[in-house]
This record gives C-alpha cells, sequence and structure tokens, in this order.
C-alpha cells in the first residue's frame, strides 16, 4: 500500500505531481520531458504501492499547459496502471482539462482515452494553471 502522498514539484519543463493514498491524483504544468528522471520512477513505484489497495474511488485532475511526445508517453504510462483500479471493482474518474483553443492538447488526450481504452471526461477552461 502507498503510504501518504507522493508530491513531485514542477519545473520549467516537468509538471507537478500530486498523488494521494486517498484517491486524489493531479498532474499540472508543462510536460516537456526529454529523457526519463528519477521522479518518474518513484511515481511508478508509488502507484504500484497504491494499487495495492486503492480508495473506493481514484480522481485524476490533469491540467497541462503542453505536452511533447516524450511526456505523453510517462503520462500514459501512469494512466494505463491507474486504470488497474477497475480490476479491484474500484471506480476511476479522469478530468482533463485544456485551454479551449488547444486543440492539440485536446486531440493528444483524445488519442489516448480512445487508444488504451480509459474513459476520460475532457473539460475545456480558459485557464489551465487554476486548476
Amino acid at each position: 500500500m502507498a503510504s501518504g502522498k507522493i508530491h513531485i514539484l514542477p519545473s520549467d519543463s516537468t509538471p507537478e505531481f500530486l498523488f494521494c493514498s486517498d484517491g486524489r491524483f493531479k498532474i499540472r504544468g508543462r510536460g516537456l520531458y526529454k529523457t526519463e528522471t528519477e521522479s518518474v520512477g518513484e511515481l511508478i513505484n508509488w502507484i504500484d504501492g497504491y494499487l495495492g489497495d486503492p480508495a473506493e474511488i481514484t480522481y485524476v485532475v490533469i491540467a497541462l499547459e503542453y505536452l511533447n511526445s516524450y511526456s505523453t508517453t510517462i503520462l500514459v504510462s501512469i494512466l494505463r496502471r491507474l486504470n488497474m483500479v477497475l480490476l479491484h471493482s474500484k471506480k476511476l474518474v479522469i478530468q482533463w482539462y485544456y485551454e479551449e483553443d488547444d486543440e492539440d492538447l485536446l486531440e493528444r488526450g483524445e488519442y489516448i482515452s480512445i487508444t488504451f481504452d480509459i474513459a476520460v471526461t475532457f473539460i475545456p477552461t480558459n485557464h489551465i494553471t487554476d486548476r
């Protein structure tokens, strides 16, 4: 079981990750990863622990300003793992916030949702940084 929470602060090129064992997950900021970092491994390990005893409902809020190809790979890895809560007869709620005029980010999210069969609710907003 994952303990407490894991919180990785954002940088100019990496998003903030706040994952709590009560089932609240937040990914926010800019995804400009060029290579995998140690923090990505920490996140995956934490999620694996969380999956041992997930909350009744896992809420995931994604509010990204930008998402490059490598960051998309990392996000897919996280979401595919979190999707495993369904195997425990638990619920997964994913809310993907995107700026109304950012068709690229919306399309990337829709592609992830369809390709990996992960249910996502897309929510247009005027200010992504407010999430």
